[in-house]
């Protein structure tokens, strides 16, 4: 499955029940793949959307390749190895990087 196809998949499954988001403050988090380019996961009055490219000023940025992101979203990427190893950088606010994470493992 390509990343775009697990990202759709993760933000319909999030909006199927927002119970954990429901609170959270708007936000974008800008991703950039290595190989499929720049998407932008949206949180915005409770629900989740994806958009490609950059349409929204991020507040904080994710660079990693297609394979490290879909780990990721699996919640099966170490992160701070990748982190520290250079396959997971971060620009920006590194807490909105860590909620996101947080995010994830709440729909496991």
């Amino acid at each position: 499955m390509a990343v775009r196809e697990e990202l759709d998949a993760f933000v319909a499954k999030v909006n199927s029940n927002p119970v954990h988001i429901a609170n959270e403050k708007d936000r974008v988090f800008q991703i950039e793949l290595q190989e499929s380019g720049v998407l932008q996961i949206v949180l915005k009055n409770g629900k989740l959307s994806v958009a490609e490219g950059t349409p929204n000023e991020p507040q904080v940025t994710i660079k990693t390749s297609d394979k490290n992101f879909s780990l990721l979203l699996k919640d099966d990427l170490n992160t701070t190895m990748a982190f520290m190893t250079g396959g997971l950088k971060i620009d920006g606010n590194i807490g909105l990087a860590m909620k996101l994470q947080e995010i994830v493992k709440k729909y496991q």
